[in-house]
């Protein structure tokens, strides 16, 4: 659990005094500085690298027009570039990377790809040994507009040599997520998205979807409880969707949650008819504040159970569960963002 930024990036915030030496206060939780890793010259090429780089893509992620830049850009920066050809081959390439000993890992693609990234790390337990840099190349690319990646040059821009954050990951059943974990409508829209509608709406595919099931979508009836540091709550009832976000938030304005306060945003959207839903979602009220028809909580802790199974999707991956649990890993894994991401967005934090 690290913290540390690049030159031109800012320091981190530190509360306090009393950290060891090499160690920093921050949030009241000692962080200790991560030293840069040796430095070393490529006896082929003559790169400069940084301890050992990796870089896995997905050649065919999003339009599919970013590969052979990529491959050039990537590799005249030392990184030792991997490809898929198939379903889970992004978990298996982090893996052998994490069991090589990877300081650096890249992936270029998108939410999916990145997933089965950290579920290769996360088999290898190797989530807090590593670099992580985004390269988006995807159709919604999620985590990387919330953290201030704004596309593949960026991307590239920032691999390697970004500000680094230590930021939360999810887990889910045993699995990892960073941007988002939710069961319902927007699962269900997700998996009835065809490559047709994403190619033709892009990031709005999802959304249109979503109205067109909404009508003959049947809610689902859910016991929820959460946790935090302030207790417990639960809530009962006839649900339409449930949204846990670690880099998403769901409610008010949306857009980046606080990666760093080891809490999910928490919403349930309850029963409604559906004319509703689709004239509250096409104004995007339905999550703002004061809706009647969401429940908010932050917590640490998700429990959801059901009368039946039901499809999650966690950072775009799906499974069928009857019950899940989920908990936040606080300030887990290093993470390389943009200038535009923010370390406390909700403002709560002391300098």
């Amino acid at each position: 659990m690290r913290e540390r930024w690049g030159a031109s990036g800012i320091s981190g915030r530190i509360d306090g005094g009393g950290a060891s030496d090499g160690a920093t206060v921050i949030g009241g939780m000692e962080h200790r500085l991560r030293a840069d890793s040796t430095k070393c010259i490529d006896p082929i090429d003559g790169v400069m690298q940084d301890g050992s780089r990796t870089l896995v893509m997905n050649p065919i992620s999003g339009s599919g027009d970013h590969a052979e830049d990529v491959r050039i850009r990537a590799r005249e920066m030392g990184f030792d570039v991997r490809e898929t050809e198939g379903e889970d081959d992004a978990v298996r390439l982090a893996r052998e990377a994490a069991e090589e000993g990877v300081s650096e890992l890249a992936v270029c693609g998108g939410d999916g790809t990145i997933n089965e990234a950290l579920r290769g790390l996360e088999d290898a337990d190797y989530l807090e040994e590593v670099t992580l840099s985004v390269i988006p190349a995807g159709t919604a690319n999620l985590l990387a507009g919330n953290i201030g990646v704004h596309d593949v040059a960026h991307g590239l821009e920032l691999a390697g040599s970004g500000p680094v954050r230590s930021v939360d990951v999810g887990m889910a059943e045993g699995e990892p997520f960073i941007v988002s974990c939710i069961a319902g409508l927007p699962a269900e829209a997700s998996t009835a998205a065809t490559s047709d509608l994403k190619e033709r709406f892009g990031t709005l595919a999802f959304l249109v979807t979503a109205l067109q099931e909404a009508a003959s979508f049947e809610p689902l009836s859910l016991e929820i409880e959460t946790r935090n540091g302030s207790g417990t709550e639960a809530w009962a009832g006839e649900a339409i969707a449930v949204l846990v976000g670690n880099a998403r938030k769901f409610v008010e304005e949306g857009g980046q949650a606080d990666m760093e306060d080891g809490l999910f945003d928490v919403a349930v959207v309850e029963r409604m008819p559906a004319g509703n839903l689709v004239t509250e979602a096409i104004t995007h009220r339905i999550l703002g504040e004061g809706t009647e028809h969401v429940q908010h909580f932050p917590a640490s802790e998700v429990e959801v159970a059901c009368d039946g199974p039901i499809r999650f999707s966690r950072d775009g991956e799906l499974f069928e569960r009857e019950e899940i649990e989920l908990y936040a890993l606080p300030r887990t894994l290093d993470l390389r963002v943009g200038e535009d991401y923010d370390p406390d967005p909700n403002g709560v934090r002391e300098e």
